[in-house]
């Protein structure tokens, strides 16, 4: 469930699977975000990301379809770790006219941001240790300083889980210009199950929560 603010705001649906073609062992990841209620009638909000990554967790090709209040958009970024470059192509998805299209330098392994917050989970930094990961959304390309802060016990819908909070410095001119804050909780134990998402935005839209509402294994 997304919270925003005090309202319940949307639905998201993350599933993580292993590449279903032997040859190219890896995972293949899609997210699907959809507001509901009050901020739909506002704001209509439905995307559907999909990445390929492989078996390091560098991803490979992303793909988002997204419709933002009046705003419909297709992006599609291919990422060729032997050539260190990005190829990014976003277009208006009504009139098929391109938005943008660029190419950007890349590490030989660069994630995505959900691969990025799974490569977060094999760390495994302490309260005040620190750590680099390389994210690349296709126009951008940074190395990401990820923070683990203190320990801290919360709740929520699928119980109280004791964690440790790290912040990922991807917004205030990283990856994103807005200023904002990224934290992620992850479970204090082998599992490192990630269970709660904060964005803290420094303007109207406040605090954006994701919380673990359901975990299905397969």
């Amino acid at each position: 469930m997304v919270g925003w603010r005090l309202i319940d705001a949307g639905k998201a649906k993350l599933s993580w699977e292993a590449n279903a073609q032997p040859s190219r062992p890896g995972w293949e990841v899609k997210l699907h975000l959809e507001s509901i209620g009050l901020v739909s009638r506002l704001f209509k909000v439905n995307d559907d990301y999909s990445a390929s990554l492989n078996q390091d967790l560098c991803v490979q090709t992303t793909h988002l379809n997204a419709q933002e209040g009046s705003r419909q958009r297709e992006t599609q970024v291919s990422f060729d770790a032997a050539k260190r470059r990005a190829s990014y192509l976003e277009r208006d998805s009504v009139s098929h006219a391109v938005v943008l299209a660029k190419e950007t330098d890349i590490p030989v392994c660069v994630h995505d941001i959900i691969g990025g917050l799974y490569a977060l989970r094999t760390l495994n930094l302490e309260p005040g240790q620190s750590a680099q990961i390389p994210v690349s959304d296709g126009k951008k390309s940074v190395s990401a300083k990820v923070e683990a802060q203190l320990r801290e016990q919360i709740k929520t819908p699928t119980g109280t889980y004791k964690t440790i909070r790290y912040e990922v410095f991807l917004f205030n001119e990283v990856l994103y210009r807005r200023p904002a804050h990224l934290h992620v909780w992850l479970t204090d134990d082998r599992r490192r199950l990630p269970v709660r998402l904060q964005v803290r935005l420094q303007f109207t839209i406040g605090t954006i929560t994701l919380d673990l509402e359901k975990e299905e294994r397969t």
